[in-house]
């Protein structure tokens, strides 16, 4: 199920709220999310592996908004980051340090020394 819907005048809404009316208020270009939308398909993601040792891992690099960031770790999400600052983030959303994994290339001897401090899950080692 999908929170993004027209009603039945025709607009377009997230969970019942009018994406016009939240343009004239906002302004454009702004980003909507369904956390409804967000919240099921993490779901139904997760419950796919079930009875296997898994961690789903949100992509911070995909977006860094700070209370999506919060949403994911509270459904129990752990973040796959690239930097530093995407390290930083996911901690003070709250995402446990061992549920992030530090994926990318081009990673910095502060970053990896920040990310090792706070005890991340993993590194993922590319060349």
């Amino acid at each position: 199920m999908f929170h993004f819907a027209y009603d039945e005048r025709g607009h377009l809404c997230a969970e019942s709220c009018e994406l016009s009316a939240i343009a004239e208020s906002a302004g454009t270009p702004t980003f909507v999310y369904a956390q409804a939308t967000l919240e099921r398909h993490f779901r139904v993601f997760d419950r796919a592996f079930e009875g296997h040792p898994h961690l789903v891992c949100y992509s911070v690099k995909a977006s860094s908004n700070a209370a999506l960031l919060a949403l994911f770790a509270q459904m129990g999400s752990g973040a796959d980051i690239v930097s530093g600052g995407e390290l930083a983030r996911a901690l003070k959303a709250g995402i446990p340090p061992e549920r992030i994994v530090f994926s990318g290339v081009g990673k910095t001897r502060a970053e990896m020394s920040a990310a090792l401090d706070a005890k991340i899950l993993a590194f993922n080692v590319e060349s």
